[in-house]
């Protein structure tokens, strides 16, 4: 099982729509989008959960990939090494 992070989503995007977008690739195990907590409306980017070669194909083919006239989302696996940058309050 491997998890991908996917970012550029558009405000519109759901769980339903990008588990379809991805399901072309295999079975989406799970999915977090991330949403704002007062509007609801996805933050931008989610968490996906695929079968390790059913997530490289997803990878390769929808990685820049612009869906409905938006920014192109990027598609890669998650790093757990990565630091996150905490903001100054």
């Amino acid at each position: 099982m491997k998890k991908m992070w996917v970012g550029n989503l558009s405000a519109d995007a759901s769980e339903d729509s990008v588990t379809e977008l991805f399901s072309q690739f295999g079975k989406v195990r799970s999915i977090k989008l991330a949403k704002d907590v007062f509007t609801g409306k996805c933050r931008g980017f989610a968490f996906i959960e695929m079968e390790g070669h059913e997530a490289r194909a997803a990878i390769a083919e929808l990685n820049g990939k612009v869906l409905n006239g938006g920014r192109p989302i990027k598609v890669r696996f998650e790093d757990s090494t990565r630091k996150r940058s905490h903001r100054r309050r």
